[in-house]
C-alpha cells in the first residue's frame, strides 16, 4: 500500500517521461492485487491517472509521440484499477470517465500511431459498460455511445463505402494486423453493452444506426485477423453484436450480387457473410465443448434471420436440409450439418437442445410433418411437446407458400420409414404371430400389471394428448376428449 502511495506522489509531479513510464508499469503489476487498491481508489489519485492518459484536457490534441507510451500506461492502469475496485466504478461516474474517454477516442481519429491508446480506450470504455449500469445507459444516451463507438469500429476495419449500407470488397487486401484487430474487439464488445437493450427500434434513426451498423458487421464477417485463432475471436464478438441488431435491420446482410462478384450467390444475393456465419456454426458444433456460450449465439442469430427472411431461410435450408435421397441411417448418425444439429437436438444442456430444434422448426417453415421427415419423431419430441405441437400441425408464424418437393428415392422409400428413428427399416418379423390367442392375452395382462406397477410407485406417469396437442396426465386428457367428444354430436 506505501508503495502504491509513494509511486503515485511521484507520478503527480512533473517527472522525465521514462520516470512516468516506469511508475506506472509498476503500477499496473501493483494493481492486480485488490488488497492493495485502497490507497490507489481515491479521487485524487484516479485524477492523476487521468491526466496521464489525457483524459481531463479536452482541447489538446494528440501530439507529442514522446507522449503516447505514458498515456498507454495510464489507461493499462485505470483498467486493472476499474476491473478489481466497486469503489473505482463508482468514482468513475462522478469523475464522468465515460464522456472523457469518448473525447479521447475522437482525439484519436485520424492520428497515427495511436493504436494503442485507442484499444485501452475502447477497453476502459467496455468495462464500464459492463460493470455499472448507470454509465452504460449514459452511454447509450447522453454520449451517443452506439456512434462514438460504430465509428471506432469502422475506423479499425478501414471501411470504405460503395453505397449506403454496403461496403467495398477487396478480396486481395491483407488480413488486419494485431492491433487492428484488438481494437476491432475491444469496439465489438463494448458495442455489445451499450446496445444490449436494443431489440425494439424506435425511430427511422435508431433504424439508419443500426442498418449502418449491420453492414459494417458484415464487412467484419468478411475480414480476416493476423491468425485463425483471432479471427474466429474477431467473427465471435461480431455474431454477439449481431444478435442486438433488431431483426428488421439484418437484411443488410446480403445484397444484390453484381456481376464481376464470385462470392456465393443464391437468388441474385450475395450470401457470404452468411455462409461464413454456417461455416461458424459448424466449426463451434466440431468443438464439441462450451456449446452454451459458444454455440448458442450464433443459432439463435440465424433462427431470426431465417424467421425474418425468406432469401436467408431458403439459401441455409439448401445447405442444412437439402432434399433427402439417402434414408438409409438415422437423422442424427452421419457428419453432415443435419446429422450434427439432430444430435444436439438431445443434448443434456436444455438451452443447447431447445435452439437447435428451434433453428430446425423454422427452417421446415414451423411444420410439423416437414421437421419429422428430417428429424424423426424421437427426435423432435421434446420441442413438440414444449410448443403443443405433438398432434401435428404449424406454429404461429406466418412463412411463404412455397412447398419442398420431395425426391423419387424419398418417395419410394416413404412407406417403410420408421416415423419415431426417421430412417429406413426393413420389415422385422411379427413375434406374436407363432403364439396363441391365450399366450396373447398372458403377454398382454403382464405388460398391464407391469405398468400399473410402476405407476402406483410413482416411477412413471402416464400422460395422454390433450385435444390442443399439449400433453396432460391421462385422466385428465381423456376427460378433456370425452367432453370435447360430446360437445361436438351435441352440436351435430
Amino acid at each position: 500500500m506505501k508503495l502504491c502511495e509513494g509511486i503515485l506522489n511521484i507520478l503527480e509531479k512533473d517527472t522525465k517521461t521514462s520516470c512516468q513510464v516506469a511508475c506506472l508499469e509498476a503500477l499496473r503489476i501493483l494493481s492486480r492485487d485488490k488488497k492493495v487498491l485502497v490507497p490507489v481508489t481515491t479521487k485524487r489519485n484516479m485524477q492523476i491517472l487521468m491526466r496521464l492518459a489525457k483524459l481531463d484536457t479536452v482541447e489538446d490534441p494528440l501530439e507529442r509521440m514522446s507522449e503516447f507510451p505514458v498515456i498507454v500506461e495510464a489507461l493499462k492502469c485505470l483498467c486493472n484499477i476499474i476491473f478489481n475496485s466497486a469503489v473505482a466504478q463508482k468514482l468513475s461516474l462522478e469523475l464522468n470517465l465515460a464522456a472523457m474517454l469518448c473525447n479521447l477516442l475522437e482525439k484519436c481519429k485520424d492520428q497515427q500511431f495511436v493504436d494503442d491508446i485507442k484499444c485501452f480506450d475502447l477497453r476502459l470504455l467496455f468495462l464500464l459498460s459492463l460493470l455499472h449500469t448507470d454509465i452504460r445507459s449514459q452511454l447509450r444516451q447522453e454520449l451517443q455511445g452506439v456512434q462514438v463507438l460504430t465509428q471506432a469500429l469502422e475506423s479499425s476495419l478501414s471501411v470504405r463505402w460503395v453505397e449506403e449500407y454496403k461496403t467495398a470488397e477487396d478480396r486481395d487486401r491483407p488480413p488486419l494486423s494485431l492491433q487492428e484487430t484488438d481494437c476491432a474487439i475491444e469496439a465489438l464488445k463494448a458495442l455489445f453493452n451499450v446496445t444490449l437493450d436494443s431489440w425494439n427500434v424506435h425511430s427511422e434513426n435508431e433504424s439508419h444506426q443500426f442498418r449502418y451498423m449491420a453492414a459494417i458487421l458484415r464487412h467484419c464477417l468478411l475480414t480476416t485477423g493476423p491468425t485463425e485463432d483471432k479471427t474466429e475471436e474477431l467473427h465471435s464478438n461480431a455474431i454477439n453484436l449481431l444478435s442486438n441488431v433488431p431483426v428488421s435491420c439484418l437484411d443488410v446482410l446480403i445484397s444484390p450480387s453484381s456481376q464481376e462478384e464470385t462470392d456465393i450467390k443464391y437468388n441474385g444475393m450475395n450470401m457470404g457473410a452468411i455462409q461464413i456465419l454456417l461455416d461458424f456454426m459448424e466449426k463451434r458444433i466440431d468443438k464439441g465443448s462450451s456449446y452454451r456460450e459458444g454455440l448458442t449465439p450464433v443459432l439463435s442469430l440465424l433462427t431470426e434471420c431465417c424467421r425474418t427472411h425468406r432469401n436467408i431461410r431458403k439459401f441455409i435450408k439448401a445447405q442444412v436440409l437439402p432434399p433427402l435421397r439417402d434414408v438409409s441411417n438415422r437423422p442424427e448418425v452421419g457428419t453432415t450439418v443435419r446429422n450434427k444439429l439432430v444430435r444436439l437436438m438431445t443434448h443434456v444442456d436444455l438451452g443447447v437442445k431447445q435452439i437447435a430444434a428451434e433453428f430446425l422448426f423454422v427452417l421446415c417453415k414451423e411444420r410439423v410433418d416437414s421437421l419429422l421427415k428430417y428429424t424423426g419423431y424421437g427426435n423432435a419430441a421434446g420441442l413438440l411437446a414444449a410448443r403443443g405441437l405433438l398432434a401435428g400441425g404449424r406454429g404461429d408464424h406466418w412463412y411463404s407458400d412455397d412447398e419442398d418437393t420431395d425426391t423419387e428415392e424419398y418417395k419410394s422409400a416413404k412407406p417403410n420409414i420408421n416415423l419415431i428413428t426417421g430412417h429406413l427399416e426393413e420389415p422385422m418379423p411379427n413375434p406374436m404371430d407363432e403364439m396363441t390367442e391365450e399366450q396373447k392375452e398372458y403377454e398382454a395382462m403382464k405388460l398391464v400389471n407391469m405398468f400399473d406397477k410402476l405407476s402406483r410407485d410413482e416411477l412413471i406417469k402416464p400422460m395422454g394428448l390433450r385435444p390442443d396437442g399439449t400433453m396432460a396426465p391421462l385422466e385428465e386428457a381423456v376427460s378433456q376428449y370425452h367432453t370435447n367428444k360430446q360437445d361436438s354430436s351435441d352440436s351435430d
